[in-house]
């Protein structure tokens, strides 16, 4: 932390650590749908072959670009530009019509991050055992139990850039040299730094990248209109919010459906109150939807995702 030495005011304040609570629902199996079909495509395809090429790889030394089946040359290059034209256009296309789904669902940040908490949750604990070790002294158990969490993260940064590479140098003979210890200068580099990059990003910056380092973030609100899904708080519908007994009447109560559980906020990956409006930290992954659905179920109240 850093604080003006005239004034006393900081001017950069370390975030706390966020501990997303795991949740079950109808968009939280979306997510983990998501979560494998993708990270399978991007660890099985360089795995494939196609007419005895591999399916995805990006020969550059020979300038030779081998896809599906297909083999294009440098002088091919317009077709990337058109399949860059259609992604760009895709994204603004699916912004203005379902928000920030492509967040949510398929960025890579997002992705890789929850592989990384599904780890840590399975050696770690849920939430609050998580919190809890991390309050308690370092002792044999907790360093264990960190030396583990770290190791499989390592393992599985280091798999990830190993694989990346794999898409520009034949993944065969790039395992075949990785066993015989013999990979180029280059080829090291790359596993050594997507790997670091990916240790980095998913496993300690986490959302930090989505609040303060992808600029989609800031421009995406340029892409709403009054017609684009987002996920939001009723306010309407839900304040005055306060506790209550299963079964109190509301009007005599004077209080909304929301029953301030924070359960919302538990879940919520950025670590924001959706309650307090549009924000930019939002993702989108509807993780809040879920537990308020299970919430006014259990209620009795009809759940905010139904018309």
């Amino acid at each position: 932390m850093t604080e003006n030495s005239s004034t006393g005011d900081t001017l950069y304040r370390k975030e706390p650590k966020i501990y997303p609570r795991q949740v079950t629902g109808r968009f939280a199996r979306l997510r983990v749908i998501a979560v494998w079909g993708l990270l399978g495509l991007f660890y099985l395809l360089p795995w494939l072959t196609i007419g005895g090429k591999q399916s995805v790889l990006f020969d550059l030394p020979a300038r030779k670009f081998y896809i599906f089946g297909l083999t294009f040359w440098p002088q091919d290059f317009i077709f990337l530009t058109l399949m860059l034209i259609i992604a760009g256009l895709s994204l603004f296309f699916f912004t203005a019509l379902a928000g920030r789904v492509w967040c949510g669902f398929a960025c890579p940040q997002t992705v890789w991050t929850e592989a990384f908490l599904w780890i840590e949750r399975k050696v770690e604990g849920d939430r609050m055992k998580q919190k809890k070790l991390d309050a308690a002294p370092m002792d044999a158990r907790k360093f264990r139990i960190k030396a583990t969490k770290q190791f499989l993260w390592l393992a599985f940064a280091a798999w990830t850039g190993f694989t990346f590479v794999g898409y520009f140098t034949p993944i065969v003979e790039l395992g075949q040299r990785l066993a015989m210890f013999s990979l180029g200068p280059w080829e090291t580099f790359w596993v050594i730094f997507y790997g670091f990059a990916t240790y980095g990003n998913a496993g300690w910056m986490r959302e930090q990248v989505c609040i303060y380092m992808c600029p989609y973030a800031r421009f995406q609100s340029a892409m709403f209109d009054k017609d684009t899904l987002i996920i939001s708080y009723d306010e309407g519908r839900g304040e005055p919010r306060g506790s209550r007994k299963r079964g109190t009447d509301l009007s005599q109560a004077g209080l909304g459906d929301c029953i301030d559980c924070t359960l919302c906020v538990q879940v919520c990956p950025t670590g924001i109150d959706i309650r307090a409006g549009l924000q930019y930290q939002c993702i989108g992954c509807a993780a809040c939807v879920d537990v308020c659905d299970q919430i006014m179920d259990k209620m009795g109240y009809r759940s905010p995702s139904c018309p």
